[in-house]
């Protein structure tokens, strides 16, 4: 790759803490573009199915904790030597702390497995999303791509779409349609947000 090829590459860094299908789903997307490459994922849990994916997918898995992340400026160091133009929080639950806020200004978008600003805020992931949502006798759920800022879920809204609820739906079954949506249009939202950076 030449330096000029090198400079227009646009670079990801995506922070897990869980399985990581969202984070192999972008990995696989952009593997074949020339222009966008995921230069690290980074993990706050040794556990995390996140690090394997990268690692097996050949994008450099970095562990971390929280003296590293709020205490030090280590993950701050880590992200200032790859100059990422977009961080992508897949299923990372801890809160972004200000000194990568600010460093990353409108650079940094999570995804949410409900239509903010409902069902959001601390402690609301995963499972105990789609329950709350199933017990309120909603119609719909969805997903919310949002900018981060120092609260939880509340960073401005780039992107939804949503699912109707069956009656018959369960948490499980509303989390397989919910999976659909982020596996579709996660990647085409973060490829969209970098064209915009050109």
């Amino acid at each position: 790759m030449s330096d000029e090829q090198k400079k227009s590459t646009k670079k990801i860094v995506i922070f897990a803490s869980g399985s990581g299908t969202n984070a192999e789903n972008i990995i696989k997307y952009f593997q074949n573009t020339d222009n966008v490459e995921v230069a690290a994922l980074l993990s706050n849990r040794r556990s995390a199915g996140a690090l394997k994916r990268a690692h097996d997918l050949n994008v450099k898995a970095l562990l971390f904790d929280k003296q590293a992340l709020y205490y030090s400026h280590e993950v701050l160091n880590v992200l200032r030597d790859i100059e990422p133009d977009l961080i992508v929080l897949a299923g990372f639950l801890w809160l972004m702390p200000g000194d990568i806020l600010e460093e990353f200004p409108d650079r940094i978008i999570n995804i949410h497995p409900a239509l903010l600003p409902k069902y959001g805020g601390k402690g609301m992931f995963g499972s105990r999303v789609h329950e709350a949502v199933i017990e309120n006798k909603e119609t719909e759920s969805g997903i919310t791509i949002h900018y981060v800022n120092p609260k939880y879920d509340e960073g401005q809204v780039i992107f939804q779409n949503t699912v109707s609820i069956a009656e018959n739906d369960t948490p499980e079954s509303l989390a397989g349609k919910i999976h659909e949506l982020e596996y579709k249009h996660f990647p085409e939202v973060i490829q969209k947000l970098l064209e915009e950076k050109q």
